[in-house]
């Protein structure tokens, strides 16, 4: 296989970044390269997505379309993507032709759970123990060994809590694989944790770093329902997690921006949940409360351009819009202190994420 191709310089405005996903996060990643001069190329699987609403072009193909991909790839400067659920061989496919940011491998660690969990172990980066599952025999072993409750995940495709099932004994794995869906899984022990922190991270590819301030995520029924920045922790705490965000990002060689989650424990420990290669549900904040904000930061890295400063000027509160929530978009345009933003989806499903709300609090 040839080497990736790379950005020989940064690149300047006119340019196109090609977005795999038409999602929200795809929608807002254009709006921020517009703002630059940059023009954005949606790559998705459906007309009319949240993204292609506003890219200056859209390709709507399978993700193993080779022959679209390749159509792609020529059309476009720089390739990156919005969301990890992207068959990793596409990606590498379209690094023979175009240069992908993050690259390929990156990807790949973190669409799997197993092998994210591996190489932050490798790295000496702390999870909640944990156990490769391929059935309920090796479902309810592991049960006895991590003890109960425990979840279990697939390892593959899971988000929002989809392929995610609590299990309360060892007796339930019958069950509990098939409520899961079968196919691979991973057991995770139980943290006795006091909250849900995220750090988001760029790095350019010139090796510079730009970190926002540690927050703290605040689920219902495993969706993120509130993000309060910045998270409510002592400065030590803070200090660590973004030290545990920078050397992911430097052991990955990585190119772009990183959402790392992580647990507070109660004895205040940090164990890294998971990670995202790409703008995050818990940075949306930054699009009103920082200089820079999480999407604008993850089009310079990407591009090859100077990160900008991820100083946080102001605190804040996003909350997600899900469903029939995004029916209150006038009451919420009356509030002086709320930023709405919607994503153009045009039908509200239970759980469906139709925008979100930010309230800043001015500091000081």
């Amino acid at each position: 296989m040839p080497d990736p191709i790379d950005l020989k310089a940064p690149l300047p405005p006119g340019s196109t970044i090609g977005i795999i996903g038409g999602g929200q996060l795809g929608r807002m990643s254009a709006l921020a390269a517009a703002r630059l001069g940059l023009r954005s190329h949606i790559f998705c699987q459906q007309q009319d997505n949240p993204g292609a609403q506003v890219a200056d072009v859209a390709t709507v193909a399978a993700f193993d379309d080779l022959d679209a991909l390749g159509r792609f790839a020529d059309a476009v400067d720089v390739v990156t993507f919005e969301f990890e659920n992207i068959p990793h061989q596409s990606v590498q496919h379209l690094a023979e032709r175009v240069c992908v940011r993050p690259n390929w491998e990156s990807l790949h660690t973190c669409q799997h759970r197993i092998v994210e969990k591996d190489f932050l172990n490798a790295i000496g980066v702390a999870t909640a123990p944990y156990r490769r599952i391929d059935g309920p025999r090796a479902l309810a072993k592991a049960a006895d060994e991590l003890g109960c409750p425990s979840v279990l995940k697939t390892c593959m495709l899971g988000y929002d809590g989809k392929g995610q099932v609590l299990l309360r004994n060892g007796q339930d794995a019958e069950a509990a694989w098939s409520k899961m869906g079968g196919g691979e899984g991973v057991l995770e022990g139980f943290v006795a944790f006091e909250r849900e922190i995220s750090v988001i991270i760029a790095r350019g590819s010139d090796g510079a770093i730009a970190t926002f301030d540690p927050v703290e995520n605040i689920h219902t029924h495993h969706i993120l329902d509130r993000t309060i920045a910045p998270a409510p922790i002592n400065k030590n705490q803070a200090k660590e997690a973004q030290s545990i965000a920078h050397h992911i990002a430097e052991k990955m060689n990585f190119v772009g921006l990183l959402a790392v989650e992580m647990f507070v424990t109660e004895d205040g420990r940090l164990l890294v949940n998971e990670l995202a290669p790409r703008p995050h549900n818990s940075g949306h904040w930054t699009i009103d409360a920082c200089i820079t904000s999480q999407f604008e930061q993850f089009v310079r890295a990407v591009c090859g351009l100077p990160l900008g400063s991820p100083m946080r000027h102001s605190d804040a509160e996003m909350r997600n819009l899900l469903g029939d929530d995004v029916n209150g978009w006038l009451e919420t345009l009356k509030d002086p202190a709320a930023k709405l933003h919607l994503y153009g989806k045009a039908e509200a499903r239970p759980g469906r994420k139709m925008g979100h709300v930010t309230w800043i609090k001015r500091r000081g």
